[in-house]
């Protein structure tokens, strides 16, 4: 038996090995070379429309016993009327609560006992319902699936619950400062409503809006049936014919296209900025926001020639923990838990934002770094040791989505509703590794300046420092407890 000093002298020696190979690891004057981009290549999707105008979309993958079945359908708050925002949410929320033959309990109930689970959602450019489920389940499965989108009662005890419960989570979110941000910024900068409603709007949703809405919008000929796993297109088509067959086919529904302003030649670096007032709050919420004049698609429905130059400068400027963003005002000053930015893709016109929180004393602080790194995107280049990773991020989290069914779905549902063709998966990496810096700096010079910067904290606590760092620029003040959306677009 070793004594209790021999154990205390090896395990000393140990910690001192360790301590020499962290010692090593961090006196490295260069970065580790990024690994080689794993390739993706995904089947061919095979793809038939039946007789209502319902298209069935198959991925066939045969490594595990797993199907996912998601319903697309191809319109959302997008179709909304601003004085009825959230009624596409709240039509597809209630349609797992009850069908003319099912309860809300026993759809659960079912769907468990198949070891399977059913979701819904609605967003701004399409909607959905999904299953996931084994391959020996899908049938009864489907069948659940099926009623709940053909038989839903939307019983009126179930939408007042719903109400209730959306409107307590809205009256508490709108004292956030960063939902409260985006919730203005959705009128203020882009020009559309909060897909999740607002209080005006929610109080005057009733149960006749919320039938013609699925009868108008759930239709089968604006929806994709899409399968991915283990299943052959022969029996997702007639599984599809089995269920959905019967399915009215109804009419496309028109867009509420945006109204937008006329762009300047040459922006300013931002053209507005609003402060929402928030007295006591305890942080505050800065965001830089720009409404894009171009779409995910161009005129031949394929993407749009600014889109992958748009998400690999994200990934440059606000797309993960070594971002531009994320690395200033977090890493080196330590003023926020994080900083990020991102795309929010529509067909004619999109919204860029970039978000974060801090304490309100650096408010500005962090507004004006906000605003140096998207300057720096419009006149310096980015390096290749910069730019090589951000792409390899963008490719990395690409391949890892579709190892899943649930992911694959997904992104076989996102081209789906923008009409793109289904074989763009296969050419997505080939797509971002090809981008160039010059063309990155072409899109942030020609997209990205002249946005607006909407700051919701305690006004008291950054008003002079913003003054200091703002002094040409005229800030519009509003009070947290009296916004009017109506008013701010």
């Amino acid at each position: 038996m070793k004594s209790p000093t021999t154990k205390i002298q090896n395990w000393a020696i140990a910690f001192s090995v360790i301590c020499l190979h962290t010692m090593a690891i961090f006196a490295q004057q260069t970065m580790p070379v990024p690994g080689v981009a794993k390739p993706v290549t995904v089947p061919a999707v095979s793809e038939k429309i039946l007789p209502n105008g319902l298209t069935v979309a198959v991925v066939e993958r045969k490594n595990v016993p797993l199907v996912t079945a998601q319903l697309l359908i191809k319109s959302g708050a997008n179709i909304e009327n601003a004085d009825q925002a959230g009624l596409a949410n709240i039509t597809f929320s209630l349609l797992t609560k009850g069908t003319k033959t099912r309860t809300a309990t026993q759809i659960a109930e079912q769907m468990e006992c198949l070891g399977g689970s059913i979701n819904t959602g609605a967003g701004w450019n399409n909607s959905n319902v999904s299953i996931n489920v084994m391959t020996d389940k899908l049938g009864a499965a489907l069948a659940i699936m099926s009623d709940v989108v053909l038989n839903p009662v939307f019983k009126q005890e179930e939408l007042t619950l719903l109400k209730s419960q959306m409107l307590d989570n809205l009256t508490y979110n709108l004292k956030q400062p960063g939902f409260l941000g985006n919730y203005v910024a959705s009128a203020y900068s882009f020009y559309e409503h909060p897909a999740g409603g607002t209080p005006a709007s929610l109080n005057k949703i009733t149960q006749a809006d919320i039938v013609r809405f699925h009868k108008d919008a759930i239709t089968a000929s604006n929806a994709v049936l899409i399968f991915t796993g283990d299943i052959t297109p022969d029996t997702a088509n007639l599984l599809a014919q089995q269920y959905f067959g019967k399915w009215k086919s109804g009419e496309n529904q028109e867009l509420n296209i945006k109204s937008v302003y006329e762009t300047e030649s040459k922006p300013p670096l931002v053209r507005r900025m609003l402060v929402v007032d928030m007295p006591d709050s305890g942080q505050a919420s800065v965001k830089y926001l720009q409404d894009l004049q171009i779409g995910r698609i161009d005129a031949s429905k394929r993407s749009s020639s600014v889109y992958y130059p748009a998400i690999v400068l994200n990934s440059a400027l606000g797309g993960g923990y070594s971002s531009r963003l994320n690395q200033e005002i977090r890493i080196k000053r330590g003023l926020s838990y994080g900083a990020r930015s991102d795309f929010a893709w529509r067909k004619a016109a999109s919204n860029f934002i970039t978000s974060t929180q801090t304490k309100n004393e650096s408010a500005a602080e962090v507004a004006a770094l906000i605003l140096d790194e998207i300057k720096k995107l419009t006149q310096s280049p980015i390096e290749k040791t910069e730019l090589a990773p951000r792409k390899l991020a963008l490719t990395g989290d690409f391949g890892r989505n579709l190892e899943t069914t649930d992911g694959l779905a997904t992104a076989v549902a996102e081209l789906y509703s923008f009409g793109i063709p289904t074989n763009e998966l296969n050419t997505y990496m080939k797509n971002v590794d090809a981008i160039s810096d010059q063309q990155i700096r072409d899109f942030a010079q020609h997209n990205l300046l002249g946005g607006d910067i909407v700051i919701v904290g305690d006004y008291a606590k950054f008003k002079d420092d913003l003054k200091k760092r703002f002094p040409d620029l005229k800030v519009e003040i509003i009070k947290a407890d009296s916004i009017d959306l109506s008013k701010l677009n």
